[in-house]
C-alpha cells in the first residue's frame, strides 16, 4: 500500500512539474517586462504597480513557482504596454487656448 501511495504521489509531482513553464521562459518574460517598463519610465509614464509586479515575479521565480512568476511578468508587461499606449494617446492633451 505504501508503495502504491508513493508511486501515485510521485506521478502527481512529475505531472505538476511537467506543466510548469521552464525557468528560461519566465526569465525572458521578466526581462521583456523590465525593458518595456524602462521605456515607459523614459517618457515619465510608468504605472505605479508595474515595478512591484516585476519584483514579485522575480521572488516567485527564485522560490521555484514558475507559473506565478510567468503570470506576474506577463501582467507587468501588459501594464507597461498600456502605459506606453496611454502616453502616445495623451501626450498632446491639455488645454489649448486660442
Amino acid at each position: 500500500m505504501k508503495k502504491l501511495l508513493l508511486a501515485a504521489s510521485a506521478a502527481l509531482f512529475l505531472q505538476a512539474c511537467a506543466n510548469s513553464p521552464p525557468a528560461s521562459d519566465v526569465k525572458a518574460a521578466i526581462s521583456a517586462a523590465e525593458q518595456k517598463t524602462m521605456q515607459a519610465r523614459k517618457v515619465n509614464n510608468e504605472w505605479r504597480d508595474t515595478g512591484k509586479l516585476i519584483k514579485k515575479a522575480k521572488k516567485a521565480l527564485k522560490a521555484g513557482d514558475t507559473e506565478t512568476a510567468l503570470k506576474l511578468a506577463k501582467k507587468a508587461g501588459r501594464q507597461s504596454d498600456n502605459a506606453l499606449k496611454q502616453y502616445a494617446e495623451q501626450k498632446n492633451a491639455g488645454p489649448h487656448f486660442n
